[in-house]
């Protein structure tokens, strides 16, 4: 999340191509080693893993990569390796990115996912701007083979984080947007018929325009991009798949929170009216569900718990609040702005939010959260005032616009809890 993203929710929540055609085969044996099936010759300090794991990249076999990959995103999501990345960011960029252009769904899912932690892991800064200038590229072109689902939910899922962290302007979070929406909305020629996107895609790319959503000012939003929007969500709704409708409902509770709906429908008041009617009659109905045959008890429930929460929202301006422990101390979140962005990232790391929550400077002012603790190698201690006020000092290294940003927040959540959030919905 760049500048971009905390001043206008104040307003509102490397090296050349030619350098990868050849991959060197000519890696020490250290990766070989590290990589072998017995597991004894693992060294036990992470850096040194994650050396070795970037070593194996240099490596002809794919599953040698693959197996890289998956050691070098456990190294990220266990731990924060600041150091590595300053020694090694270009190399693991670089290398990664050679993996989506070159490699297999698999490895392309697997660097996609490395790229994106390591965007995290570095946070706000020169390093992931480079990070998403170089990789919106490889990226976009991988997007257009769209043979494996999981690959391209990797790939979107990656061009949302290293958007999140290092988008600088609207216009380039914008142009990201839209190469999300194109995965499921090609731009073809004459007489040509886009393949069908499968569930799985159709739900990442929702969840992850919407993350990006959340970064906008609706005012600064092109309607020539967005017109329409709203209807294809709409028609959501009404898929089978329960993930689809569940991301489909917060992408237009997210939308009705920021307002500007003439951004993201036919500016036409009659037609706008009819839609916010249609939607609100469809929310109400997934919010009463009954289960049918095969239905997941536990899906079902979801699907309801998200759909009331949606309703009550256009109907009354309540938005949902949450609160999510993390080592003792209580994550909470009181927008749907938030909401969609804590459940990305929460999605996204999957056995690393913990670990980066408590430890991820870059997170911690998201989500206006200071951990608890600080685990030291004396033992565990609490945070000391000294060290709050670091986290909040307008002279750290996180600057002034992202605390202009979490003051916006904190006003909407001092306006839902004085009755009533304004949602747009009776505009």
């Amino acid at each position: 999340m760049g500048k971009q993203r905390r001043v206008q929710r104040k307003n509102a929540a490397m090296l050349d191509d030619d350098d990868t055609d050849s991959v060197s085969s000519s890696s020490t044996s250290r990766s070989e080693q590290m990589m072998g099936t017995g597991g004894e010759d693992v060294l036990t300090d992470k850096e040194s893993v994650l050396d070795q794991s970037l070593d194996a990249l240099f490596e002809k076999r794919g599953s040698t990569r693959e197996k890289a990959l998956v050691a070098i995103i456990e190294g990220f999501s266990s731990n924060l390796p600041h150091e590595f990345v300053e020694k090694k960011f270009a190399t693991m960029l670089h290398q990664c990115l050679n993996s989506i252009k070159k490699g297999s769904a698999k490895e392309i899912a697997l660097a996609s996912n490395a790229i994106g932690l390591l965007a995290l892991t570095a946070g706000p800064g020169k390093k992931s701007q480079e990070i998403l200038e170089e990789a919106i590229t490889p990226i976009s072109e991988a997007l257009k083979s769209r043979s494996d689902s999981s690959k391209i939910a990797s790939l979107l899922d990656c061009l949302a984080v290293i958007t999140f962290v290092g988008g600088n302007e609207a216009e380039e979070t914008d142009k990201c947007m839209q190469i999300m929406w194109q995965v499921v909305h090609p731009k073809l020629g004459p007489n040509v018929v886009a393949a069908k996107p499968s569930p799985p895609v159709i739900a990442a790319m929702v969840s992850a325009w919407s993350l990006l959503l959340t970064t906008m000012d609706g005012s600064t939003l092109d309607p020539k991009s967005w017109q329409g929007s709203i209807s294809y969500l709409s028609t959501l709704l009404e898929k089978d798949d329960r993930s689809v409708r569940i991301v489909a409902g917060e992408a237009l509770a997210l939308i009705f929170e920021i307002r500007n709906l003439e951004k993201f429908s036919v500016q036409d008041v009659t037609h706008i009216q009819g839609l916010k009617a249609k939607i609100l009659n469809q929310v109400r109905n997934l919010s009463v569900e009954a289960g049918g045959k095969g239905s997941a008890k536990k899906d079902l429930n979801n699907q309801r718990n998200t759909f009331r929460d949606i309703l009550e929202f256009l109907e009354d301006g309540y938005c949902p609040e949450t609160s999510v422990k993390i080592g003792g101390e209580s994550l909470t979140t009181t927008t749907w702005c938030q909401l969609v962005q804590l459940n990305f990232i929460k999605r996204f790391l999957r056995g690393g939010f913990v670990k980066h929550m408590q430890e991820n400077e870059f997170l911690h002012e998201v989500f206006d959260f200071t951990p608890k603790k600080n685990l030291h190698p004396g033992g565990d201690r609490g945070v000391s005032g000294t060290e709050k006020r670091m986290y909040k000092s307008p002279n750290s290294a996180l600057n002034k616009a992202r605390t202009q940003y979490l003051n916006k927040q904190r006003m909407l959540s001092q306006d839902k809890n004085a009755g009533h959030y304004a949602s747009g919905f009776d505009d």
